[in-house]
């Protein structure tokens, strides 16, 4: 089996996820995992699909006939590498007034410290009560053993105060 890594993105409108299922299924494909969202009236997202080697040029051509209907890039997988024994998985939250930089600090940080996100989701929205736009984020990340996760914490809540955002290590 050959590993299809699909971005797909499009005018939102109803019966793009089916157009693409349509196209996989009618190849012999298998949606594996997938992340899809409504974005500034754009739908846009990340699919995983699974077919065998000799249908995914096949898929990979079919799937260009959707251009006009939803651009799709195709992208060969690879297989994901075993996590070591070593690594855990840590969760950081952001929360805080929305200004530019937030994720571009933060993930500043993880970097400087060797984490490597594996998923990361954001979202602004207004502010109940005080006004203004709030800034939110959610992480994912894998912390190898060899990382000071005391240090970690540490630049992150130094980070906090300097952006004025609360995070939170979990």
């Amino acid at each position: 089996m050959t590993t299809l890594i699909l971005t797909v993105a499009g005018a939102d409108k109803p019966g793009l996820v089916a157009a693409v299922a349509d196209v996989v299924d009618a190849h012999d494909g298998n949606w594996e995992n997938s992340r899809l969202a409504e974005l500034a009236g754009t739908f846009a997202g990340v699919i995983e699909v699974s077919v065998s080697a000799d249908r995914a040029g096949e898929l990979e051509r079919a799937l260009s006939a959707l251009d006009g209907l939803l651009t799709v890039a195709v992208r060969t997988g690879t297989a994901p590498e075993a996590p070591a024994d070593d690594e855990r998985l840590l969760g950081i939250s952001v929360l805080g007034n929305d200004r530019p930089g937030i994720v571009r600090e933060v993930s500043g940080v993880l970097s400087a410290h060797a984490l490597s996100i594996e998923e990361l989701t954001t979202e602004t929205r207004d502010a109940a009560m005080a006004g203004g736009r709030l800034f939110e984020a959610s992480v994912s990340a894998k912390v190898p053993a060899s990382v000071d996760v005391a240090a970690l914490r540490a630049d992150l809540e130094r980070l906090a105060t300097e952006i004025q955002v609360d995070i939170t290590v979990g």
